[in-house]
């Protein structure tokens, strides 16, 4: 039997989000109409806006969209999934706010750790797209290789609307089909 999961959902700039935790970390957060909703957690949560980690993540959404830069290590998150897209969500967790890397970025530097010739972009996005706590692991920094912004689960809208909210250079970030 899997152990309970719980949710809650608050208003946000880029849309309503849907927060998850197993009771203690935060295991999800989701923004409406976002691919994969819900799709980490084994069991179907059931609502509690009472949770101490909803509190702390609020306050951490709260100090995020007024333009202060809170630290992903300021909250208990544990994302579920296998040993590769872990280690690809801490990447993620590396790259500072406002700033983006690629998908072949990633996969080179993940080759290295790993002591493989070569690792698929696909891969690692692949990894990326199945984020399940959005925006506090930022997988919206992550771009293709000319800067196009490409494969972000909950659009490309929200994602050129969160790079630029952080003050990303949005001269080199393009999405495609547009000037």
């Amino acid at each position: 039997m899997n152990p309970p999961y719980y949710a809650t959902r608050r208003p946000s700039p880029v849309g309503e989000l849907t927060l998850a935790s197993d009771g203690q970390n935060l295991v999800g957060l989701w923004i409406a109409g976002q691919k994969y909703y819900l799709g980490s957690l084994p069991a179907k949560p059931v609502n509690d806006d009472s949770l101490p980690i909803f509190a702390a993540a609020g306050l951490w959404l709260e100090a995020y969209f007024a333009g202060k830069r809170p630290s992903p290590g300021e909250l208990p998150l544990s994302p579920i999934g296998g040993a590769f897209r872990q280690r690809v969500w801490q990447m993620l967790l590396s790259i500072p706010y406002g700033e983006v890397r690629t998908y072949g970025g990633i996969a080179r530097q993940l080759a290295l750790e790993t002591g493989k010739a070569t690792l698929s972009a696909q891969a690692v996005g692949g990894a990326v797209g199945h984020n399940p706590i959005s925006l506090i692991i930022p997988c919206h920094r992550v771009v293709g290789a000319k800067g196009q912004l490409t494969g972000y689960a909950a659009g490309l809208e929200i994602k050129a609307k969160l790079l630029t909210f952080e003050g990303a250079d949005r001269e080199r970030l393009l999405i495609p089909g547009r000037r």
